[in-house]
């Protein structure tokens, strides 16, 4: 790494103490845009890193409701509005206990990369609260999102912030702020994504994370003319992004054998079939139960309660060919990486934000497997935010088969973008400098084309 790297590596960790996953964040991106700032130097002449890894804009809030008992509560919110070079703020709302500031700067900056390389005019944000959805009533659910919209709405607008659903923040969630937003600004605009099909969501919106995973291994495969048919393949997590991995992997042939919640992970050698995964649907999207209780459906599996002193997530201990960590940040470190390089997985696809350890990336790119990273596997989510803003902007819905038309379309041309900038600057299969590079260079541009903002 040169010495303007490890400088301004050094300046953010002491600018902005205690947010770890931001740091990790930033390190990653700046040690690949290393081969970039030697060739043109003109971006660090006029500051284009230092300025990208400060946030436009951070907003805080309070967020006071009243629970069924008629106690009020507090919460605090957020939205990091990083960068809007390419387009309007463009990222998710989390709504989980783990929620602060670091962590919401790291997925943000992020989301300016991922955004960048969807080729959709969309710039870099992200928000949420420390408000905990599980175990909350529909009624308490709707009290949060209406006070939290109360202090948002202020801040965002179709031209200007455009906030999606993330971990937390599903369809209901989505649905209350929304009215809350029509409600206060008297208007109907498409300032959320992920909106229910009636009032102006999209075909696809739902799947689209879970699939784009799958289309870019897919692509991966591809360039060592294999296809996922007949793989097995272990996924984290059992919400959205996983229920709707485990679908395109059965499209494509392939068989799903883990899934987990935040207690623990199921085993089910069988594979998840379609009967299994509309069970799961059932089980997470409507009864809001434990994934646990699969294992009392379909006695065959097994049930793995998650065990805090260990050093591992056992998960990822199976024999498989193909991993999509789809669960949350840092799920897999260097112990996690390795055991699955013991048990031949070869393909990892990314289905959620920043799973893998610093350590653990640089374990899958020393020996050379098929690592698709978050921001550029998982994608496809955002990708299709930006063609729901589109089909409000038309007042106009796409058929199922448009959204998925492009959707696949966007995932074969991030590809493209990752081997071929990672071949351009002498790194050929190395996915994580090819995204990095990539999103960082439109955006970069964008920034030199506008002037010292």
């Amino acid at each position: 790494m040169t010495e303007y790297a490890k400088n301004l590596i050094d300046e953010v960790k002491a600018k902005n103490p205690a947010e770890p996953e931001f740091h990790q964040a930033v390190s990653e991106v700046v040690e690949s845009l290393d081969l970039v700032l030697e060739q043109y130097p003109e971006y660090q002449h006029s500051k284009i890193l230092e300025r990208i890894v400060e946030p436009e804009r951070v907003i805080m809030f309070r967020i006071p409701w009243t629970d069924d008992q008629g106690i009020v509560q507090v919460n605090r919110g957020f939205r990091i509005e990083m960068n809007s070079a390419i387009g309007p703020y463009k990222g998710g709302l989390r709504f989980h206990p783990s929620v602060n500031l670091g962590i919401l700067k790291f997925l943000a900056f992020e989301q300016v990369f991922k955004n960048s390389l969807t080729t959709l005019p969309m710039g870099g944000g992200k928000g949420g609260s420390d408000f905990d959805p599980k175990g909350k009533s529909d009624n308490e659910v709707m009290r949060f999102c209406q006070s939290f919209m109360s202090e948002l709405y202020r801040h965002i607008g179709p031209n200007t912030d455009v906030p999606a659903g993330d971990i937390g923040v599903g369809a209901r969630e989505i649905g209350y702020l929304f009215g809350q937003y029509k409600r206060i600004r008297n208007e109907f605009t498409g300032i959320l994504t992920g909106k229910s099909l009636n009032w102006g969501g999209s075909l696809i919106r739902p799947e689209a994370t879970g699939y784009g995973a799958v289309y870019f291994a897919a692509e991966m495969l591809n360039t060592r003319n294999e296809t996922l048919e007949g793989k097995t393949c272990l996924v984290s997590g059992s919400g959205n992004v996983s229920q709707f991995t485990t679908e395109k992997v059965l499209h494509f042939g392939g068989k799903v054998v883990t899934l987990s919640d935040s207690s623990g992970y199921i085993y089910d050698e069988e594979g998840v079939n379609e009967e299994k995964l509309a069970y799961i649907m059932d089980l997470k999207n409507v009864r809001r139960g434990r994934i646990k209780e699969y294992t009392e459906k379909y006695p065959n599996a097994v049930y793995t309660q998650i065990d805090p002193s260990l050093d591992y997530n056992p998960l990822w201990s199976h024999k498989a060919d193909c991993a999509f960590p789809s669960a949350t940040q840092n799920e897999i470190n260097a112990k996690d990486a390795q055991n699955l390089i013991d048990n031949n997985v070869y393909v990892v696809s990314e289905g959620a934000n920043m799973p893998t350890t610093q350590d653990g990336v640089k374990i899958f790119l020393d020996k050379g497997i098929l690592y698709g990273p978050g921001k550029a596997a998982n994608a496809g989510g955002v990708a299709v935010s930006g063609l729901e803003m589109s089909q409000n902007s038309e007042r106009l819905p796409w058929t199922r088969e448009e959204v998925d038309n492009r959707l696949q379309l966007i995932m074969k041309s991030i590809h493209t973008t990752c081997v071929e900038t990672a071949e351009k600057f002498g790194t050929p299969g190395n996915y994580v400098n090819g995204s990095n590079i990539g999103g960082f260079l439109k955006v970069a541009d964008s920034m030199l084309d506008q002037g010292v903002v």
